[in-house]
């Protein structure tokens, strides 16, 4: 088609659509129609989103011309993005699309009304690069790169995000997920299982890449079939069952999952103790009880650990619902075992109450009202 091309991607050896052109955007929305209508698919991936939102993307001075404006922004990219999501909107209810998009453009994912780009979720690349170089660190050494774990949390709420541990992650030499957990065996997985746990309790969208459910020690191979005989390690087995539980957990519990998009479904109890390497957190439902998420980044068991609770006449105890470190995941067995643990009018984390708990090594615990 003369003039369905403006350019050139040396990033990508690829052409540049010319999204200004009538033909172009209709071909474009009727691909993604076609995904969403005829193959089934549940929702469509846009990648590398800043390369069509910028003319200066990957380009020096005096290689890119400026838009109708004078500004580096791709006007007819924007157009273009909006034109698809208030179409798949329109004519594929219940289909969701994905921006992966890496600056901070504003209102990727509000709608298009309200002057964003209309799309339903934005991937969280930020949070995806920080809290895996904080993994990759030995825990001698966590205490000081807390703020990896805990910087997402500034920007959390400004889009609707998906926490991605996608394909990127587990290719070219970037190893698998188990693949960068440092320590001997038991604590790579135990690594895993604690980072799998405050991945679930943070809020946003939660997305594995395949294999990663149970623990695949080697990067993706499309050449080859997963290495579905490793699930005969109860190691393997162990973080599987602990990936279906933190999905049935997410599901039955509001407070994980209906205000991923809202400061006020989340609360510090205590973001700042970097000896111990240790994140709690409050999560919060509309309506129905909250959930306490505490990650214990270090392979110390915590005896008489104190924590500042929510207030509440109704709430005398606590109980451990969930564990990283239960045996059946394949961890020590250490914890609280599900019993009640009473609410003590100790003030503690800034708070009138408290209580007193076990925290197990390299693992995260989550708790609801007794």
């Amino acid at each position: 088609m003369r003039g369905a091309w403006a350019g050139f991607h040396r990033d990508w050896n690829t052409l540049i659509y010319n999204f200004g052109r009538h033909e172009v955007r209709n071909f474009l929305v009727g691909s993604a129609l076609y995904w969403l209508e005829r193959q089934g698919v549940d929702g469509l991936r846009v990648d590398a989103v800043a390369s069509m939102l910028y003319r200066d993307y990957s380009r020096d001075d005096g290689q890119w011309v400026p838009n109708v404006q004078g500004g580096r922004e791709n006007l007819e990219a924007i157009a273009l993005l909006k034109r698809v999501n208030e179409v798949v909107g329109a004519q594929c209810p219940g289909s969701f699309t994905v921006a992966e998009e890496s600056t901070a453009f504003p209102g990727v994912s509000a709608p298009t009304y309200a002057g964003g780009l209309g799309f339903h979720f934005k991937w969280n690349m930020g949070w995806m690069n920080d809290t895996l170089r904080y993994m990759q660190e030995d825990p001698v050494h966590r205490r000081w790169h807390h703020d990896k774990m805990t910087f997402g949390l500034v920007y959390a709420f400004s889009e609707n995000f998906v926490l991605p541990l996608s394909h990127d992650e587990v290719v070219h030499g970037k190893r698998s997920i188990l693949g960068r957990m440092p320590g001997d065996a038991w604590q790579r997985f135990a690594n895993l299982r604690a980072y799998y746990g405050f991945m679930w309790g943070h809020p946003g969208k939660k997305l594995l890449f395949m294999g990663q459910e149970f623990g695949q020690p080697t990067e993706w191979n499309h050449d080859e079939a997963l290495p579905w005989h490793l699930l005969q390690d109860p190691a393997h087995q162990g973080v599987q069952r602990l990936v279906r539980d933190l999905n049935h957990l997410m599901r039955r519990e509001p407070a994980l999952h209906q205000r991923d998009g809202e400061s006020a479904g989340f609360e510090w109890i205590d973001a700042h103790d970097r000896a111990c390497s240790v994140f709690s957190w409050v999560r919060y439902a509309q309506a129905g009880p909250p959930v306490i998420v505490v990650s214990n980044m270090t392979p110390v068991p915590r005896h008489g650990f104190r924590l500042g609770v929510p207030e509440g006449s109704a709430v005398t105890a606590w109980r451990e619902v969930l564990n990283t470190d239960a045996g059946p995941y394949g961890g020590s067995n250490l914890g609280n075992g599900g019993q009640a643990l009473a609410v003590q009018s100790v003030p503690w984390h800034g708070r009138a109450q408290s209580i007193e708990l076990l925290l197990p090594p390299l693992a995260t615990l989550f708790l609801m009202p007794a």
